[in-house]
């Protein structure tokens, strides 16, 4: 009897204990529940970046949650530095570029491949990289890629240009890769061609290349979101095979778009674009179709395809590395053709297009846009609107108004190719092919 409050004391040490374990238990039964934490980003990612200097000499730093592998090159008429690094996320502040300091007068960075980012600056005259460096986290300090300028003279920078190997995205690249084994080829069986046309649809802009902004649209992206939905309506009828020249961010060279069209024996190539009136120019609004000719049919036409023409040296291709075409008379024939096919469409698309939307008072122009160029391709440039108007605006930002607009191209499409294909005289349906 005297060891009952023993009795007692080991018994409530016992439960007490049991509790415990069970509350163990039920701790770990809950950690294993509990989902994993959320995987790194498959790309890095880039914080924040700034300028710092004076015009004698810049500082670039870019903050990155990883290092990377870059390469650096300058280019001329106009000045710039480019950087080449593998695909980022770039989750700058907004404003981030807009202003210059010191060497440098703005920047502007995005996707320019699948899997290859750039950053290019915009120099205030020549200058020389002295330092390019990718520092890794130290110090409570994460990874930085760190580019020091310094201020130069032309013929030092020409130097320094031809003395430089050829710019190489992709290099960087596969530098990246380089770990990751080759995937084995697999034989494609032999499959027929496809006789349906060709439809080439080229969403303008992309990647590095915003084209105009309204607040925080971007014509890049309301304009594939546009080409998207053209190719899917065109698709659904089942009478064309449709090749996009982007289907994401992503920039692409206007040569590069304009041999995407020849490569694929198109019958036609459409180009979609937005255009930006500056304050001060008046409040223009409206769809303008262009064709391509050697002399602008006005002012306004000659501004719009000196700006879109543009495009690759906003994205930093080296323009001095392209080939000029040879104009030969038969090149120059064909040319002649095409143009005349290009208005043709243009026409009908006018018509079709102004039950669905407002157009501009002078709906047809013409210019020297290069991404209409291709000698054998009928082509047209489709301003849908201006984004600087608040009506086209928000037309622009419609689903229902994109609906009915994409619904009036295809009608012209259709239009146009049955014409094409029903006076075709034999042979692939190549743009120069006879009337």
């Amino acid at each position: 009897m005297a060891s009952r409050p023993n009795h007692k004391i080991l018994l409530g040490f016992v439960l007490l204990c049991g509790a415990a374990l069970l509350l163990c238990g039920l701790t770990l039964v809950k950690a294993a529940e509990e989902p994993p934490p959320a995987s790194a980003s498959a790309y890095p990612v880039a914080f924040d970046a700034r300028l710092a200097g004076d015009a004698r000499q810049t500082r670039f730093v870019l903050d990155i949650d990883r290092a990377v592998v870059f390469r650096a090159f300058t280019l001329a008429d106009p000045y710039r530095l480019v950087v080449d690094i593998p695909q980022v996320n770039f989750r700058l502040p907004a404003g981030t570029g807009v202003a210059g300091r010191g060497l440098v007068k703005a920047f502007r960075y995005g996707l320019v491949m699948p899997g290859g980012s750039r950053i290019v600056f915009d120099l205030t005259g020549p200058a020389k990289v002295t330092n390019a460096t990718m520092l890794e986290a130290a110090n409570g300090q994460p990874p930085r890629l760190v580019l020091e300028l310094e201020e130069s003279d032309a013929a030092s920078f020409r130097q320094a240009i031809a003395a430089q190997s050829a710019p190489a995205l992709k290099s960087s690249i596969s530098e990246t890769n380089a770990m990751a084994p080759p995937a084995p080829a697999t034989p494609k069986p032999a499959t027929p061609p496809d006789p349906r046309p060709v439809v080439v649809i080229d969403p303008g802009h992309g990647g590095i290349d915003n084209g105009t902004r309204a607040g925080e649209e971007a014509e890049k992206n309301l304009v594939l979101a546009f080409g998207l939905a053209l190719r899917d309506r065109l698709e659904k009828s089942g009478k064309y095979r449709v090749v996009m020249t982007r289907t994401d961010d992503t920039f692409i060279p206007l040569d590069d778009r304009v041999k995407i069209g020849r490569s694929q024996a198109a019958a036609l190539f459409v180009s979609i674009h937005a255009d930006y009136l500056p304050h001060g120019e008046g409040d223009v609004q409206g769809a303008t179709i262009y064709t391509v000719s050697d002399k602008a049919s006005d002012a306004e036409a000659a501004r719009l395809a000196e700006s879109e023409n543009r495009a690759d040296a906003i994205g930093g291709v080296n323009l001095t590395q392209e080939p000029t075409e040879v104009a030969d008379i038969l090149i120059d024939l064909a040319q002649r053709e095409t143009r005349t096919f290009s208005n043709r469409f243009a026409h009908l698309l006018m018509g079709e297009m102004k039950s669905a939307t407002r157009m501009h008072k002078h709906p047809l122009k013409s210019a020297g846009f290069r991404v209409l160029k291709a000698p054998d391709v009928p082509s047209v440039l489709v301003e849908l609107g201006y984004v600087s108007n608040k009506a086209d605006l928000d037309h622009l930002k419609s689903d229902s108004w994109r609906s009915k607009t994409v619904g009036s191209m295809a009608q012209a499409i259709d239009v146009f190719l049955a014409k094409r294909l029903a006076t075709a005289t034999g042979g692939p349906n190549r743009a120069g092919g006879k009337p």
